[in-house]
């Protein structure tokens, strides 16, 4: 560190504000926000800092910049548009520059409602912005199929459709407009239609639905019984449209909704905008995850960025977790019950099943990166110093104590290794006693792998609880890899991960790729072991019989296996063909055996 960034840091403010990291070329690394710049600063520099990330920035850093500002709010806006500006390398965000589309209502006679990315400052109204194309697409199309506006970008000007300038077109004769350019639809009328979409559009379909049951009676009480039909039809739309799109109570107006999920690498935030009871809006982002931020910090950011993207007045947002800053004239509700609780839970469902989406592309597209995200998820749950990417997986197979065998599989980079399978028939053990079988195959195996200077692996799994677990780490203990190894245990029947010396499990999520790839390797030791087992047991039996004939030892027993492979041929073998093979006193021993 040089003597004038340590200067600066014993001479930073206590008060609230924003600092800039900057490299030796003068290069901006990073733009972050703080309550108290004094402490948020130091907290880089302080030796325990753990995570690589933020070390490697930190070892660039040769100056910093500062500002003060009157509160944390006023410093998370600043951040924002300092991220935009520059685009440090090391934040998470904020980088996106997409234009989205809006819903436009023109400012003019007969106003005209269409799709657009360019906002022209006219006095028209802007609806949206939209995250996807296709929901707003839905919307006018919906609106189109309700009420016969026109799409054409005639100048309807009152003088002009007096002076008879204009003609109706195609979409007259084909009903999907009223010919307002010959004058034969009102300016009052078009414009009720207009106040009935610009409510659909905000998610209120009052306006709306009345409009059309109006127009519906007005219909029937003139005995226009198709036309009155026809307006029913679009009523149905309408209600369809609403019922596809009504998520919660209708009082809830007005109110953002923020849900949220996250890994080792990235973010994933899903925002809904909420009137009428309606989702408005919805968009969800990965965030990536350049140091070590939490989930309230990308949270907070997320908050304010997808707020300004979307143009949000909302005084109200709903969020899953408390954020630890206060918005000046905006509540910010973490709900425990109802239906605000139940509209939190739907945007963090969109959350994870986002994530899920990204996962399934990431492993088709870029099958590294995706190894790379959970073995980085695994060092953390389980605990470990470095990823698992060797993880070796330990099952004992017995029944009623015959024929034991231990089964190891290998893990590399998550995948099954088989060529590094290994099978240990038991040796010191007598009867069923799992305790001691593992404890035997334990010691056997990594004493070997010692001896012959093997790659020992990061992560070892043995299937079993507390007992099993115990018996493992005797046997580590004793060839001095005890806390050089990750070692735990997983019991079947809750999925508890056990680790040594720690009374209390750990239970993993359910859909956790962690825990998926921990059963894997479980599941793989008890196929491997259960297939081998059954093998020697039957060989096992197979030698039994032949070895009640006399004279008939093991090598005997097994050359007569080798050339009929079974005791059936063996038993049908006539004695010409025994004695081809065991010669003709051995061959007729074993022939008169089966056909005295």
């Amino acid at each position: 560190m040089n003597s004038n960034l340590e200067l600066q840091l014993k001479t930073l403010p206590s008060e609230p504000g924003v600092y800039r990291y900057y490299d030796k070329n003068g290069q901006l690394l990073y733009v972050g926000k703080a309550k108290n710049l004094k402490k948020r600063v130091l907290s880089y520099f302080n030796k325990n800092q753990n995570g690589y990330r933020t070390r490697i920035m930190v070892s660039k850093i040769v100056r910093l910049e500062t500002t003060v500002v009157n509160s944390e709010y006023d410093a998370l806006l600043l951040e924002n548009n300092l991220i935009k500006e520059h685009q440090p390398f090391y934040n998470v965000m904020l980088k996106d520059d997409k234009t989205y589309p809006w819903i436009c209502i023109k400012n003019e006679n007969f106003p005209r409602v269409f799709l657009t990315r360019t906002i022209i400052k006219d006095g028209s109204e802007y609806y949206g912005p939209y995250a996807k194309v296709r929901p707003a697409k839905i919307l006018l199309e919906t609106i189109k199929n309700l009420y016969k506006i026109r799409s054409c970008s005639l100048d309807l000007a009152p003088q002009k459709i007096e002076d008879g300038k204009y003609k109706v077109c195609l979409e007259y004769h084909i009903k999907n407009c009223k010919g307002p350019c010959e004058g034969l639809e009102s300016l009052e009328s078009y414009d009720e239609k207009i106040d009935a979409i610009r409510g659909i559009i905000k998610g209120d379909f009052r306006k709306a639905r009345k409009y059309l049951e109006d127009e519906m009676f007005r219909f029937a009480a003139n005995l226009e019984f198709e036309a009155a039909q026809n307006v029913k039809e679009r009523l149905d739309i309408l209600e369809d449209y609403q019922a596809r799109n009504t998520v919660v109570n209708p009082n809830i107006d007005d109110v953002d909704v923020f849900g949220m999920t996250s890994d080792e690498t990235a973010a994933y935030v899903n925002f809904f905008k909420i009137r009428n009871g309606n989702i408005v809006q919805s968009f969800t982002t990965e965030i990536k995850k350049m140091l070590e931020e939490t989930d309230e910090e990308i949270l907070e950011e997320a908050l304010i960025e997808i707020r300004q993207k979307f143009a949000s007045e909302s005084k109200e947002i709903l969020l899953p977790f408390h954020l630890n800053i206060e918005i000046p004239n905006i509540k910010l509700i973490v709900p425990k019950v109802g239906d605000k609780k139940r509209i939190v839970e739907l945007s963090e469902k969109n959350a994870k099943e986002y994530r899920l989406e990204k996962l399934k592309q990431v492993q088709i597209v870029d099958p590294e990166r995706h190894t790379n995200r959970i073995m980085a998820e695994m060092q953390k749950l389980l605990r470990m110093p470095v990823e698992p990417r060797h993880i070796e997986g330990f099952d004992n197979s017995n029944i009623q104590g015959s024929n034991p065998v231990s089964a190891c599989v290998v893990f590399k980079d998550g995948k099954p290794s088989k060529s590094d399978y290994r099978i240990f028939h038991v040796k010191t053990v007598e009867g069923p006693n799992d305790f001691a079988t593992m404890e035997e195959v334990i010691y056997r195996r990594y004493k070997r792998m010692l001896d012959e200077g093997e790659n020992l692996p990061q992560l070892i799994l043995i299937d079993g609880g507390k007992g099993q677990l115990s018996s493992a780490v005797k046997s580590l203990k004793l060839l001095g890899l005890y806390g050089k190894i990750t070692i735990v245990g997983i019991a079947k029947r809750l999925e508890e991960i056990f680790f040594p010396e720690d009374p209390i499990p750990l239970y993993l999520d359910k859909k956790s790729e962690t825990l998926k790839i921990l059963q894997r390797v479980r599941d793989e030791a008890h196929r491997f072991g259960v297939k081998h087992h059954r093998t020697r047991r039957t060989n096992n039996t197979i030698k039994s019989e032949l070895e009640e004939i006399p004279g008939v030892g093991e090598k005997t027993i097994e050359l007569l296996l080798k050339k009929l492979k079974s005791v059936k041929r063996v038993k049908e073998a006539n004695l010409e063909t025994l004695e081809e093979i065991l010669g003709k006193q051995k061959g007729k021993v074993v022939w008169e055996f089966f056909n005295s």
